[in-house]
């Protein structure tokens, strides 16, 4: 259930979705993470579903093109740092891609779903909307309130 909350703090940024980006929004992911007083363990987990989610827009939404950006936004409120990104490439539906059977034995595995399932397990929540206007995804990742 999303729950709706009022942020304190609001950092917004664009970057182009390109590899060489990716330095550069885990810095911007990171910074935010710290603000929100994550501890290490949920700023390295921040960062490596930020980092799954935009290498994916770059591959999948814009298939590589020169052109076109990831709107990252990162909300701070007492009990949540969200991180919302967008991105106007090819729609997509990840709840079309299967869960990927890690029990499977290593040669019958797909190679497709990983990052999903990493995304899903490192967040709080994840939420997904998606239309021919756009994507937009959701991270939350539960902090600590901060101290009185």
């Amino acid at each position: 259930m999303e729950v709706s909350r009022k942020p304190l703090i609001v950092h917004t940024a664009v970057f182009p979705a390109r590899y060489e980006s990716l330095a550069s929004i885990s810095q911007f992911i990171r910074q935010a993470a710290a603000q929100a007083e994550l501890d290490s363990t949920g700023v390295y987990r921040v960062d490596s579903a930020v980092d799954e989610a935009c290498s994916n827009i770059i591959e999948h939404a814009y298939g590589n093109r020169v052109t076109g950006n990831i709107e990252c936004t990162c909300q701070i409120d007492d009990t949540a740092l969200t991180i919302i990104l967008r991105d106007y490439g090819r729609p997509f539906n990840p709840n079309a891609i299967p869960e990927p059977d890690v029990t499977a034995p290593l040669e019958e595995r797909t190679d497709h779903g990983l990052g999903l399932l990493f995304i899903r397990k490192w967040m709080d929540e994840v939420h997904y909307e998606f239309s021919e206007q756009g994507n937009t995804l959701t991270l939350v990742k539960y902090r600590k309130p901060p101290k009185q």
